[in-house]
Formats: C-alpha cells, sequence, structure tokens
C-alpha cells in the first residue's frame, strides 16, 4: 500500500510538471508561433502609453529574448521559490508561489486567489455534500424499485437536472427564491459571510448556489448509482449474501452499493476538482466573488497573468481529487490492494 501511494504521488508531480510545460507554452510559445515578438509580449507588462525604447527595455528585463527554455525554468522556479520582476524604477520580489503581477493593479496574483479560494471552497465542498447524499440515495432507491412511479418520476427529474444549464435553473432560483416573492428563503446573490465570522450567514448566503448546483450534479449520479446497482445486485455474489440470510441493508449497502461507487468516486474525483478550481457559470450566475468569477474577469481584461494563475491553481485541485480518487478505490474496491 505504501508503495501504492508513493507511485501515485510521484505521477501526481509528473502531471503537475506537464501542466506547467503546457501552460507555458500556451500562453508563451503559441503566441510566438503565431507571429508575436518580445516587445509585444512586453507591451503587455507596461501598458499601451509606454514608448518604444521603454516596451524594448521592458522586453529585455523581463528575459523574453532569452531562449524559451530558459524562460520556461524561470517561471518554474517562480511557481515553487518565488521570482523577481524588474520592471524599471526597482526589483520586486515575488514570494512562492509565484504566478506574476497583474496588468491592471500591478498585484501579485496568489494573495488574490488566496482571497477567492473560500468562497470556490464553500460552494464546491457544500453543493458536493448535497448532491452525493441526494444523487446515490435517489439511484439506489430507483434501482431498488425497478419499474414503480418512484423509479419514472426520479429518472424524470434527474433527465430535466442534466438536461437544463446551471444559468437557467440559477436564474430561475432567483426569482423564485429571492427577488420579494412569497417564497423567499435566500438572500439576492452577490453576498459571502466567512464561515469563521458567522456560519448560519455563510450557510444562507450559499445555500441557494448549493441547490442549485447540487441538482445539476445529483441527477447525473442518481442515473450513474441506479446503473450500476441494476448491474450490482444481479451479480453471483449478491446472491450467494442472500442465500447465507444476511438483512438485506446488509446485502444492499455493504455488497451491493460497495461494489457499485467506484465509478461514482471516479467521477466524484473529476467534479470537485474541476469545481474547486472554479465554478464559473455559477459564481457568475450568483456573483460570488470566487475563483470562477476572478477567471471570467480576468479573461475580459486580458490580464495573463491572473488567467495563468487559475489555469494553475485549478490543474492542482484536479491533479490532487484524482490523487485522493485513487487512494480511496484500495478502501472501496479490495481488488485494488490485491492488483
Amino acid at each position: 500500500m505504501v508503495t501504492y501511494i508513493i507511485r501515485r504521488l510521484i505521477w501526481a508531480v509528473a502531471m503537475l510538471t506537464i501542466v506547467s510545460i503546457a501552460t507555458f507554452a500556451i500562453f508563451f510559445l503559441v503566441p510566438r508561433l503565431a507571429g508575436a515578438t518580445s516587445e509585444s509580449l512586453a507591451a503587455r507588462y507596461v501598458g499601451r502609453t509606454a514608448s518604444a525604447e521603454q516596451v524594448k527595455i521592458a522586453a529585455e528585463k523581463l528575459g523574453f529574448n532569452d531562449p524559451l527554455i530558459v524562460q520556461y525554468g524561470r517561471f518554474a522556479k517562480g511557481i515553487v521559490a518565488g521570482a523577481d520582476y524588474d520592471y524599471g524604477p526597482g526589483v520586486e520580489h515575488c514570494p512562492a508561489p509565484c504566478f506574476g503581477y497583474s496588468f491592471l493593479t500591478r498585484l501579485p496574483v496568489w494573495p488574490d486567489l488566496l482571497n477567492r479560494l473560500p468562497v470556490t471552497i464553500s460552494l464546491a465542498i457544500g453543493a458536493a455534500v448535497i448532491w452525493v447524499i441526494a444523487g446515490v440515495a435517489t439511484g439506489v432507491l430507483s434501482a431498488l424499485r425497478r419499474g414503480s412511479f418512484f423509479d419514472r418520476a426520479a429518472m424524470s427529474v434527474a433527465l430535466a437536472g442534466v438536461s437544463l444549464p446551471i444559468f437557467f435553473t440559477g436564474i430561475v432560483s432567483l426569482v423564485v427564491f429571492s427577488y420579494g416573492t412569497p417564497f423567499r428563503i435566500t438572500a439576492p446573490g452577490g453576498s459571502f459571510t466567512p464561515f469563521e465570522e458567522n456560519p448560519a450567514m455563510w450557510a444562507y448566503n450559499l445555500i441557494l448556489p448549493w441547490i442549485t448546483l447540487a441538482f445539476l450534479y445529483a441527477a447525473g449520479y442518481a442515473r450513474l448509482t441506479r446503473a450500476g446497482m441494476l448491474e450490482t445486485m444481479n451479480e453471483d455474489y449478491i446472491r450467494t449474501a442472500r442465500a447465507k440470510g444476511l438483512h438485506e441493508r446488509t446485502v444492499v449497502v455493504k455488497h451491493g452499493l460497495r461494489g457499485a461507487l467506484t465509478p461514482i468516486i471516479t467521477i466524484f474525483g473529476l467534479d470537485l476538482g474541476l469545481l474547486l478550481g472554479g465554478a464559473v457559470l455559477t459564481e457568475s450566475t450568483y456573483s460570488l466573488p470566487g475563483m470562477g468569477k476572478y477567471a471570467i474577469d480576468a479573461i475580459l481584461a486580458q490580464d495573463l497573468p491572473k488567467v495563468m494563475g487559475v489555469v494553475l491553481v485549478a490543474a492542482f485541485f484536479v491533479v490532487f481529487a484524482n490523487l485522493i480518487v485513487d487512494l480511496l478505490y484500495a478502501v472501496v474496491d479490495p481488488r485494488v490492494r490485491l492488483g
């Protein structure tokens, strides 16, 4: 088991290295292949009012005339050990992990991301708890009552949840449950209270985004769980467990559901990792100041360092979530340990 964990950790580090190379290539190599010069890249850092001489000096100080391998080494070093930026008046040290300075604010990107991470983490974790419990429970009940009214109704709702885009359900939920209707249960979007300041207000401000986001994901999990349970409950070892006289709840939960959890864990790791990297549509719909909205604002403003920072942080969460999923396989499925 220790060897397996070490192997997965090495794989995670290698994957993050590949992601950093791909990110560097997208933002620095591809523009050059499209005809961009060192001066045109440096012009983004010094502003539109800078003279041609100032842009040329900035390109030299920022190292855009160096070979690409040297530029990538500087880029990777900034992530793990920090970097020094020479914009002209003086040298500024950007502590690790350094994703550069914003074109607009001239402030380091990492502190901005740290300020927005609690919003995204709160949204993702809260919604994940709801959709896993609701989706898995609905899928199990539908499989056990196959062909019943509950099964047909649940799968119809699940189909609607998968089909309806998040910005549509988000806007409808805001109109029905926020903006002064008799069904109002929460405040309009755009508010976030840190958990440590007021846990009740934290949940009050996020309950509607949680439900909206969970409705989308729970629908898929219900369909996936139902399909897995229908397949698992027809296996020989399920009939053997029943023949031994085990309680039906034990047969369903310990043997049936456990056997159907492997694909659910796989999808859950991917979904949670992507959401931790930024729930773009949900945060934009509810005007939550998280990483998703931060990414949209950075793209619209063409603020390159901010976009790069979001990409790298999102990649980290996806790789980390997949690492946790790989470790959970050994807990859920004994065959992984035997392998």
